[in-house]
């Protein structure tokens, strides 16, 4: 029998049931509950040696019919057909993240399952996998393999590392529904990042458990047995004037060629070249002066990686780069009247049960703007807040949701702004929400302009004549999660 599914009710019950800021509750999580025996673990989530084995082959090899042999033996007709793991479970772990924590949960985990099952990102890519260790399985199943069809049917996949990774190894797992191989499947977390919004916002807790030795089999168990829920995931489409070198993050790639909505016709007269960039997002994505701080911070971790050692490390450092950039205490320009995200940014939306593009006016005070797609941003923080029914109404919202179809788009005016916001004293100015949207930027007075996806920041260039364009759309297909509540 399948896992059950979790609806938005329930899980918009769950979070509210919990602060996103229970990192020290969440940290203690694994030592309460009932004992879970090792051996009755290992014997439920371990994949069959001869799968196992014949999958890190052909990742290792690259080719998938170079371990036919692994098939031959397992099925001869002398063998003793070979019985598949009650819950068989892939584990993907970033082992730099979590300070020291990444190489002891490593081997950790690979004590408590097939040693091949557990692979370490910086050696095995997630599309390796789905393009060679996936394919391996389905070759068998081709072949008439009953252990590797309920294996592939009923594998669990574990990202044990932060947003980033989380959202990279969603994003390889999606190319199965582009190319028809379904089930898709369905992925739990282990937190080691310094935000964990992805962790959080689906029950896995907000940083690396304490009793972690533990935690591990508990969390291993629960993806094996956890109910399953959906995320959406956001298609980014960035248009600008060729010429310009763009400093891209991990998370978006070059593309020869990228359409914007024809339903929204542009203004003004388009470069006779342009360069696109497309990647896709599941937390959120902004524009101003959070990712211009985002950005230096990166900057600075790479230049002085001593300084950041750890998840605390890293949020001391965040807050006083923030004042040294002027989030706080600076204009980011010597014009007042050009401080404000307006003078450069148009934004165009399709709203809650609207087909029709519409154009929404940015508050003259907002210096950054966010497009949140989760309940928690910024470490467990929830932005737009729990908004009431009649105020839902008056403004043509819904719910949030990280599975409704829509994305929340807030702005924040300053860092005093941002941090009453963030401790919860009162909610971002609500801009809209939307289905779909674009924001058009023209340089002007600036240069260029500061965004970040998933926490990945970047300068953006921008021209005073031509518009720099940034088109957002829903994915078709809903990423496949399993929640740790």
């Amino acid at each position: 029998m399948g896992s059950p599914e979790l609806t938005t009710t329930d899980l918009s019950t769950s979070r509210n049931t919990a602060s996103g800021r229970s990192s020290v509750i969440d940290s203690i999580w694994g030592c309460t509950g009932s004992t879970i025996q090792k051996d009755d673990l290992r014997k439920r989530i371990t994949i069959p040696e001869y799968l196992r084995v014949a999958m890190r082959e052909a990742i290792q090899n690259k080719d998938v019919d170079s371990v036919m042999r692994h098939y031959d033996m397992a099925n001869a007709a002398v063998a003793e057909p070979p019985q598949p793991s009650e819950s068989p479970i892939v584990v993907f772990i970033n082992a730099k993240s979590g300070g020291r924590h990444g190489p002891e949960l490593k081997a950790r985990l690979q004590d408590l399952m097939g040693e091949e099952q557990v692979f370490d990102l910086s050696t095995v890519k997630p599309d390796e996998f789905v393009q060679y260790g996936l394919s391996c399985l389905e070759k068998f199943v081709a072949l008439g393999d009953t252990c590797a069809k309920e294996t592939r049917e009923k594998i669990r996949i574990v990202a044990a590392g932060g947003d980033g990774t989380v959202g990279w190894v969603l994003g390889c797992l999606g190319e199965l529904k582009r190319q028809d191989r379904d089930p898709v499947p369905p992925t739990g977390i282990i937190p080691l990042g310094t935000g964990n919004d992805l962790s959080r916002s689906f029950g896995w807790g907000g940083s690396f458990p304490f009793n972690w030795k533990t935690a591990t089999k508990r969390i291993l168990d629960r993806v094996a047995n956890g109910p399953i829920c959906h995320l959406d995931s956001w298609n980014l489409v960035i248009s600008m004037p060729a010429g310009e070198a763009l400093e891209t993050p991990y998370s978006l790639k070059t593309s020869d060629s990228a359409s914007l909505d024809q339903e929204l016709e542009i203004d003004g007269e388009l470069p006779e070249k342009s360069s696109y960039y497309q990647g896709v997002f599941y937390n959120y994505f902004s524009i101003g002066m959070d990712a211009q701080v985002a950005y230096g911070f990166h900057h600075l971790r790479n230049e002085k990686p001593y300084l950041a050692q750890g998840p605390l490390s890293n949020k001391l450092i965040y807050s006083g780069y923030s004042c040294k950039q002027g989030w706080f205490f600076a204009p980011c320009s010597s014009d007042p009247g050009l401080r404000g995200l307006n003078n450069i940014l148009r934004l165009y939306v399709k709203k809650v049960n609207s087909s029709k593009w519409e154009q929404v006016p940015i508050p003259s005070s907002v210096r950054s703007i966010v497009t949140l797609n989760l309940p928690s941003y910024g470490s467990g923080r929830n932005p737009w807040g729990n908004l009431k029914p009649e105020y839902l109404e008056k403004k043509g919202f819904v719910e949030a949701q990280a599975d409704d179809g829509y994305v929340e788009i807030f702005g924040l005016k300053h860092g005093w702004h941002a941090s009453m916001v963030m401790v919860e004293l009162i909610s971002a100015k609500h801009i809209a929400q939307a289905s779909a949207m674009r924001f058009e930027l023209r340089g002007g007075e600036w240069k260029e302009a500061y965004m970040q996806v998933d926490g990945e920041p970047w300068k953006q260039p921008m021209n005073k004549e031509f518009s720099t364009f940034v088109e957002i759309k829903k994915v078709p297909f809903q990423s496949t999660m399993v929640h740790g509540e």
